[in-house]
């Protein structure tokens, strides 16, 4: 017998949704049934991603910025109906180029803590309850924040970005730990080195045929989303 997909009408929200991973897991996503919501500061960016993607919303949004987070989660229940998944995808490297952190300024720092670990607490919190709903509704949810081996192993050059991918991906653990007896799942995951706009900002001289391609590494994430997801819908 044949199974229905466990991403079909799975309603999921991308942060960053409009290059790179980001943009690649919304066009997974999408083909695969799921309902989804993303979000990007480019206003163009979001309206051409819509249009290449109709089954998809495109939403205006800098989860860095505090005031803009509820604004954010508000648009992402109003288009879906409630929330499954939320996939913060988001980063910032801190300086470009990069620096030694002893030549990183406080601001450059600020700016790398605000995207990549208060942009998705923030914004975790304010669909948490969305989350939780779904689950009380028998399907396990999950929030999944993309980290990096930066943030477990100390790369000279790259402080800024590991430090704030070291408090996401432990965030991202005890969040788990608190959440998961009430069905909601908190992951953190490292896609890799990949040919991303991100990467060319932080590696301008790295050759794109070395790195992994974005669409490879968004096949395996959303692998790992149907598996999560379907835990209880089919136990």
């Amino acid at each position: 017998m044949n199974r229905i997909d466990p991403l079909a009408g799975l309603r999921v929200a991308v942060t960053g949704g409009t290059s790179g991973l980001g943009l690649a897991l919304v066009q997974a996503l999408a083909a695969r049934g799921a309902r989804v919501a993303f979000i990007a500061r480019d206003a163009a960016r979001v309206r051409r991603v819509a249009a290449d993607l109709p089954t998809t919303h495109g939403i205006v949004g800098d989860v860095s910025r505090q005031d803009e987070i509820h604004p954010i989660a508000l648009q992402v229940t109003a288009a879906l109906g409630g929330l499954d998944v939320l996939v913060n995808n988001a980063s910032s490297l801190g300086p470009v180029p990069l620096a030694l952190l002893a030549d990183t300024e406080c601001e450059d720092l600020q700016a790398a803590l605000a995207t990549n670990v208060l942009g998705p607490f923030r914004l975790g919190k304010a669909l948490l309850g969305a989350l939780a709903a779904s689950a009380r509704d028998g399907r396990t949810t999950l929030a999944l924040n993309i980290s990096s081996d930066a943030a477990v192993t100390p790369y000279a050059g790259w402080g800024a970005y590991g430090a704030s991918k070291a408090a996401l991906h432990h965030l991202s653990r005890i969040w788990d730990a608190e959440l998961r007896e009430h069905g909601v799942r908190v992951l953190s995951v490292d896609p890799g080195d990949m040919d991303t706009p991100l990467h060319a900002l932080a590696v301008p001289d790295a050759d794109p045929a070395a790195l992994q391609r974005p669409a490879d590494a968004a096949r395996l994430i959303v692998a790992l989303i149907a598996s999560t997801v379907s835990i209880r819908e089919f136990a």
